[in-house]
């Protein structure tokens, strides 16, 4: 049987061309994952202005209760909250950013693009804020007069931490790249 004959079987009985895209289909799924990829912006966005804050305000309360000043650990607790202070700067930009986009089907694509876009960015900046904080507590450990096994080991613990850091921004890349492949492909038809 011949192709052409196979497709108008197919027309016929389901009233839709052999290869047409399902086009409500479509733009379901990207609904989903731009809205399971702005669930977790949110939810990181969130903790890194907790976590951060927090932090930073934990470190001043226990460095100022104790008898010497470490001033690593004073600069350790300035750049954590302006971590979180930039991160909510972030925040309120990217919300203010997302009215811009419209509800169609190539809208809706273009939005869960910028998304990852975002999240892609801010993964990386994150594994790059590792650097200034191991730093900071290593220098802030050894100007403690802690042990220098313990900062060998803080060492470690951050390298993990870049290291594990690094998988989950190579796997919002590849969240990316998906998209934009997506993309690209319905440009073309």
């Amino acid at each position: 049987m011949e192709f052409d004959e196979l497709q108008k079987i197919w027309d016929s009985q389901n009233q839709q061309p052999m290869y047409m895209i399902n086009e409500d289909a479509l733009h379901n799924r990207i609904h989903t994952k731009k809205a399971k990829a702005g669930h977790i912006t949110n939810f990181t966005e969130l903790l890194l202005i907790g976590v951060n804050a927090g932090a930073g305000c934990l470190v001043v309360g226990l460095n100022a209760s104790k008898s010497g000043t470490n001033l690593f650990m004073y600069l350790l607790a300035g750049w954590m909250l302006i971590t979180a202070v930039a991160v909510l700067v972030s925040r309120i930009r990217r919300l203010h950013r997302e009215n811009r986009f419209d509800r169609s089907l190539f809208g809706e694509l273009d939005h869960a693009i910028a998304m990852t876009t975002y999240q892609v960015r801010l993964s990386q900046l994150m594994r790059w804020n590792t650097f200034p904080i191991a730093l900071l507590v290593v220098a802030g450990m050894v100007d403690g007069g802690k042990s220098l096994w313990i900062a060998v080991a803080l060492v470690i613990f951050f390298l993990l931490v870049n290291w594990a850091s690094g998988w989950e921004h190579r796997f919002y890349v590849s969240r990316k790249v998906e998209l934009e492949t997506l993309q690209k492909k319905l440009e073309q038809e």
